[in-house]
């Protein structure tokens, strides 16, 4: 299983990071164990001071696939879920400025709460769906998947041009304007069209 995560793929989120919109699809990876499942709660790593939550649509690959052409593209996903991409701000911006990688930055443990998912065919307009993401009950973040840069379509054709995209993949298609920071005792509850999918305690 593989958790493949795009970055920039809202215009709003781009300009708010000071960033360029991307001509292509922007990727990093995160590990298994980046993966927290069942509302475990999220512990901040100690070589942080500057933790950012991250607000997504998650989408489940349903088949192995590659070379996967656009226009067939969503029978290869079946479910989706909300997801937290945490982010250590203050370590990515350090390696940024060095032209490094930074995947220690998005990779560590726990750094993806994904919530419970729900079946693509139970939405209204799988194109445009409706998401949200509130800390300590406020809302912080808002989006609607028809603003992403490149569709789920797109990413996944995209994406398995590269390497075979498994069954049971999770593909994190990005967060919209809005991201901020986390601090011990923050909760936050992530929902997709009105029902709440995920709740994420940090410790």
């Amino acid at each position: 299983m593989k958790i493949i995560c795009i970055g920039r793929n809202y215009a709003a989120h781009a300009a708010e990071m000071k960033s360029a919109v991307p001509d292509n699809p922007m990727i990093f990876m995160k590990p298994p164990t980046a993966l927290l499942l069942k509302d475990k709660p999220m512990y901040i790593p100690e070589f942080t001071k500057d933790l950012h939550y991250e607000a997504e649509i998650v989408i489940k690959i349903a088949k192995n696939g590659r070379h996967v052409q656009e226009e067939f593209a969503s029978e290869y996903y079946n479910q989706i879920a909300f997801g937290i991409d945490f982010t250590a701000r203050d370590l990515q911006s350090k390696l940024k400025e060095k032209g490094h990688p930074w995947e220690i930055a998005k990779a560590f443990n726990g750094s993806a709460p994904v919530g419970k998912f729900i079946e693509k065919s139970s939405l209204n307009d799988p194109n445009n769906i409706n998401f949200q993401l509130s800390k300590n009950g406020e809302i912080v973040q808002k989006g609607q998947s028809n603003d992403m840069i490149f569709s789920f379509s797109y990413l996944i054709a995209h994406l398995s041009r590269y390497f075979l995209i498994g069954k049971g993949d999770l593909i994190f298609t990005g967060t919209p304007a809005g991201v901020g920071p986390t601090i011990i005792g923050d909760t936050f509850t992530g929902s997709i069209e009105g029902h709440e999918l995920l709740k994420c305690a940090v410790k």
